[in-house]
């Protein structure tokens, strides 16, 4: 999540900067005759043959999960559509009615299974007293009847969404106030929505909030320092801008997408920190366990023993879980996440019921603890086999290409790799022990993609010869070499249209054949970029206002010091407070040997200047609705010190560009 990231702070990263202008528009490519409007070729006869041959591997056909996905429907609506106002739609499952087809050539068979799983939504009963609104968000609002009214678990990523889902049990189960919320770890599909619960905020005033320790330094921590770069790469993971079709987004693995809407946070006042932790709810019995550094690095599941029903919150999941997200982020343990399904197994053995913070719920004693058993292993397996196949010298990229699961992981579904893969996966293992280096010198210092692009076209016969054997080797199916190739040549002549063409005509059929969503996505944006370029680098800050609030100053001052450029900032000294009038804290910011460093304590009498404000105002400033320039200048800041000098110093601060390239140079 995120995973879905927590995308509304993202150019919040850097405050007092805004955002650099626009890339300019690359040339025109010439597309295929066959392709859609977004510019997408139709799948080549090797793509129809890959996956119509996966189709025959699979057991495409089974039921099973359909019927429990199924199961216990209590009310649905036609299409489940939220609206952010009245000229924009948040949410609208209408928009993926072509799944309700056969699997296209286009599209991973096996993804195409689970794409038409998680469309499956409605309101749910999973055990009695114990409800799960699916198919409003990416993630799931479950809901526990409590002697007083709801104990909501997760209130899904934005606010509309789960005041939606709230809405619907109310409807058909009869209105009850909240009167608990269980957050289950640090991901904002699983928070951002809170303020959604309650229509009036007085509502939530004596409400049980329960969330894991360190919950919200994690949930307002993750992404600010690197945020820029995560958001920029999460426009890849999720596909945002492709259209909803068979030949672009189909879903996301965990569910169709992240909801893009209000979000905030509530801080708990009820902090699960030990396993087991037994703790009455609204009259309910609870069996917390803390689950750390598994999924995420705040996390905690739960059992109801009346019910003898297991919250796995995303621990476990109907897919492979990434150890390592592809927007970028800190690999996770596989041996912690592992342990704690062994843990989960240990002391809730006589589960009859698991459900969980995605897909749909497992029932039945022995199917849970099969299903427990398999997740447990498949990361267990990755990572026991990566390191024992890197003992033996093999490489990342080596390892990546020989493991695979044993079949008696492979062929469960809930295993397959349509979020996480073996490939990533395996090589998240690897770094987490070894690093980003190989061993191999030639890796230590290679040349830049730039540098390195010129010089692999020039010895492979210059532009026209690497087109022509990347046109060859194209028509013989072999995509992963020709985008290989064809990189190079994008790299080294960015402008050549036929080069950009073929390369996105190459991701198109990768894209095609991939069973995770976000690899698809992955391909599939690539493929536009290189037809359209960069078109979706907005970020919505105002709908982040609640959570920004709660960010610890701290993490605004520790980005702004990401921001500086060191070079600029030779031989300047300059040393500032700044004093937050409304909260009684006082920073100061001081720059030494080309590095900003920062403080929480007294103002220090000899700075340059001491800026007195107020926390909203530099909210004001986090969210660009003054601009600084203005702000520096305005009569809300009292600047004790030289305003130029001020304006100087975050004149050293690189604007972030949320919209860099990726596949082009």
């Amino acid at each position: 999540m995120t995973h879905p990231c927590i995308r509304f702070l993202l150019c919040a990263v850097f405050i007092l900067s805004g955002c650099t202008a626009e890339e300019p528009k690359p040339p025109a490519a010439p597309w295929s005759p066959d392709a859609d409007a977004q510019g997408h070729s139709a799948p080549t006869k090797y793509t129809v043959r890959a996956n119509a041959e996966i189709g025959k591997q699979l057991p495409i056909s089974d039921q099973r999960d359909f019927e429990n996905a199924r199961r216990g429907l209590v009310a649905a609506e036609k299409d489940a559509r939220v609206y952010r106002s009245s000229e924009r739609t948040l949410w609208d499952t209408a928009a993926y009615d072509f799944l309700k087809d056969e699997a296209p050539a286009s599209v991973h068979p096996s993804l195409w299974r689970q794409a038409q799983l998680n469309l499956i939504h409605g309101l749910f009963e999973v055990v009695d007293g114990v409800y799960q609104v699916r198919g409003y968000d990416l993630s799931n609002m479950s809901l526990i009847e409590g002697k007083s009214g709801w104990i909501v678990v997760d209130p899904l990523t934005a606010s509309e969404t789960a005041s939606a889902a709230l809405a619907l049990a109310n409807q058909h189960l009869g209105k009850r106030r909240v009167s608990a919320v269980i957050i289950t770890h640090s991901h904002i599909d699983h928070f951002g929505g809170i303020a959604g619960l309650f229509a009036d905020p007085k509502d939530a005033e004596g409400v049980a909030i329960i969330a894991p320790d360190g919950f919200m330094h994690e949930a307002t921590s993750e992404n600010v320092l690197a945020g820029v770069p995560m958001s920029r790469r999460a426009t890849y993971m999720f596909g945002m801008p492709l259209a909803r079709t068979p030949r672009g987004h189909v879903d996301s693995g965990l569910g169709k997408a992240p909801a893009r809407g209000g979000i905030g946070i509530m801080a708990p006042t009820i902090i699960v920190d030990r396993t087991p932790q037994p703790i009455e709810v609204d009259g309910l019995e609870f069996v917390f366990q803390y689950a750390p550094e598994s999924e995420a690095p705040s996390e905690l599941m739960f059992y109801l023993p009346d019910r003898k029903a297991f919250c796995g919150a995303e621990v476990v999941s109907h897919v492979m879980h990434n150890l390592y997200t592809l927007r970028g982020a800190k690999v996770r343990d596989a041996l912690r996440w592992s342990g704690a399904i062994q843990q989960s197994i240990d002391l809730f053995g006589d589960v009859e019921v698991v459900f969980a913070s995605h897909h749909w719920p497992t029932w039945g004693n022995s199917q849970v603890l099969d299903y427990l058993k398999k997740q447990r292993d498949t990361y267990k397996y990755i990572h026991d086999q990566t390191v024992r196949l890197a003992s033996s010298g093999a490489t990342p990229r080596e390892i990546a290409e020989e493991l695979e699961l044993p079949d008696s992981l492979a062929l469960s579904f809930a295993n397959r790799g349509y979020y996480g893969t073996v490939r990533h996966n395996s090589k998240a293992v690897y770094q987490g022990y070894f690093g980003w280096y190989d061993g191999n010198p030639v890796n230590l210092d290679p040349l830049p993609p730039a540098d390195a692009g010129v010089r692999y076209v020039e010895s492979m016969g210059g532009a026209a010869e690497v087109r022509r054997k990347a046109k060859e080797a194209f028509d013989r199916g072999e995509y992963r070499w020709v985008a290989m190739m064809l990189n190079h040549l994008v790299f080294a002549e960015p402008n050549d249209v036929e080069a950009r063409e073929l390369l996105a005509q190459s991701y198109d059929q990768l894209g095609y054949r991939a069973e995770s969503g976000p690899w698809r996505d992955v391909y599939l944006t690539g493929a536009h970029e290189l037809r359209h370029g960069v078109t979706d680098g907005g970020v919505d800050l105002a709908g982040a206002i609640d959570l920004l609030q709660q960010v610890p100053l701290e993490r605004f001052f520790e980005s702004m010091a990401a921001r500086l450029d060191g070079p600029r900032a030779a031989d300047n000294a300059t040393k500032l407070n700044f004093i937050f009038s409304d909260l009684g804290e006082t920073h100061v910011l001081w720059l030494e040997n080309s590095v900003l460093h920062h403080q929480k304590r007294a103002a220090d009498p000899d700075a340059d200047a001491t800026v007195k404000l107020t926390h909203d105002f530099f909210l004001r400033l986090v969210l660009r609705t003054i601009g600084l320039r203005e702000a520096i200048f305005s009569d809300d800041l009292d600047i004790d010190g030289s305003r130029i000098a001020l304006l100087s110093f975050f004149r050293l601060l690189d604007q972030p560009n949320p919209s860099f390239n990726i596949v082009t140079p």
